[in-house]
């Protein structure tokens, strides 16, 4: 296995003219990856004087980018990962500059991922024992690394929690966590002032500010596939860019998005991808937030080309989503869709039932939450039941699906709910292995 140590930083040559002669006498074994991330210290010139020999053997290989006028820390350490596939890496670990890699870590590395691939390493700072600063100390297999999209770069554009969040994401994605012994780890003690010199609007934020939530961490993948985007220039060589493009989002389980129109067993659909798997949302089922609170923050933030709270989830149906069928195609390319449907009459039944305060026990509780009047009003242009507009509107959202993905039978599954569909057209679109269990049929009339 070809082992990468991926070091990112700006203005940080004093720490590393202490750390990589070291790391590199005591990991032999390993290539060094190091990003220049806009850096006006010196560093080509130290690195050209300093290590010349192991640049020309390839243990150490400089990627600069130059384009950021800031440093951006998950987008810096995406790049420097992404640097060290593109030289072959089949594990990366991430080194901040500031990091030594003691007693052979490479070796370490090796006999765990030797044993097991479904793993990530991760570093514990023991508190009084060890020095500040080793807690960025990830290791993960590239497969791992494309699974969870790198490091999250919508939240930790500054300094923050970036190690804390990926690893609770390797965590949800399935890889077992191994922690590196104390042995390995070690830093160079330094202060705040240092740490947040690029951040001074965050150098007075508690540690509670820089806490992630395990609770927000549903799905975890980042990034839909924008992992580390951008321009590099390889060791000295400023007259040819390299571009990183998106990563392919095949790359990752892709989210799956059930479009059909409410009443057309939707829950149903919820209640199947949660058997396979799938973290689902629906608009019906509890939520750390209120079903219809929820809906309304995917509502509003998708109209900015994307929403963090329909991220924390691998799957949805349901309303807001079959109204947003055509941006989210465009926002998470690659994504599956599902499209429920069932004959006009019977829905039309379904329909009438649920807007009906008889057989609807929550039909008298919609004026308290606003949004529910407001997906009905953006569905239909009106809030209160009227058979003609309402078949009319179902009927033309299933052709306007049907023409917006026309050719595309690889993006689009449509499920005819009265034909007792079972798992077998399901688990063949998404890749899955078909349940030994009967396919849910949640919810009666009113699904």
């Amino acid at each position: 296995m070809r082992i990468a140590f991926c070091t990112a930083f700006k203005n940080r040559l004093d720490h590393l003219r202490q750390t990589l002669p070291r790391n590199l006498a005591e990991n032999p074994h390993s290539q060094f990856i190091v990003l220049n991330y806009n850096t006006d210290d010196g560093l080509m010139e130290w690195l050209g004087d300093r290590h010349r020999h192991e640049i020309n053997s390839g243990r150490v290989v400089c990627y600069s980018h130059f384009d950021a006028p800031k440093y951006r820390m998950a987008h810096a350490k995406n790049m420097a990962h992404r640097a060290a596939l593109l030289e072959g890496a089949d594990i990366l670990v991430n080194l901040d500059a500031d990091n030594f890699a003691r007693d052979h870590m490479d070796d370490f590395v090796e006999r765990e991922f030797d044993n097991l691939d479904d793993i990530f390493l991760y570093s514990l700072m023991i508190k009084g024992k060890m020095n500040r600063g080793i807690s960025g100390r990830i290791a993960v297999t590239k497969e791992a690394f494309l699974a969870c999209g790198g490091y999250d770069e919508s939240r930790f554009n500054g300094w923050g929690s970036d190690d804390k969040d990926i690893n609770l994401r390797l965590r949800a994605l399935g890889y077992d966590p191994v922690q590196i012994p104390p042995s390995y780890l070690d830093a160079i003690t330094h202060n705040d002032k240092l740490r947040f010199r690029e951040y001074p609007e965050l150098s007075k934020e508690t540690e509670d500010f820089f806490a992630v939530n395990p609770g927000t961490i549903v799905h975890g993948r980042a990034n839909n596939g924008r992992t580390g985007v951008g321009t590099v220039f390889r060791n000295f060589d400023r007259t040819t860019p390299i571009r990183f493009e998106p990563l392919p989002v095949a790359a990752n389980e892709p989210r799956v998005f059930g479009i059909g129109w409410h009443k057309t067993a939707t829950t149903s659909l919820d209640g199947a991808l949660e058997i396979l798997g799938y973290n689902s949302w629906h608009w019906s089922q509890l939520d750390e937030l209120r079903p219809a609170q929820a809906a309304r923050m995917i509502w509003r933030e998708m109209k900015h080309g994307r929403s963090e709270t329909l991220e924390r989830r691998q799957a949805l149906s349901d309303f807001p989503i079959p109204l947003l069928f055509r941006e989210l195609d465009e926002a998470y390319p690659g994504s599956k869709f599902i499209l429920t449907v069932r004959n006009a009459r019977d829905w039309l039944h379904a329909a009438a039932r649920h807007f009906s305060t008889k057989f609807n026990p929550c039909r008298a509780d919609w004026h308290l939450d606003p949004f529910t009047n407001k997906a009905h009003q953006i569905a239909y242009g009106r809030q209160d039941f009227e058979p003609d507009v309402f078949v009319d509107r179902y009927l033309r959202h299933n052709r306007e699906v049907m023409d917006h993905f026309a050719g595309r039978d690889d993006q689009l599954l449509v499920m005819d709910m009265d034909k007792s569909p079972g798992w077998e057209k399901l688990c063949a679109f998404l890749g899955k292995p078909v349940p030994d269990e009967p396919y849910p049929f949640l919810n009666g009339s009113l699904t």
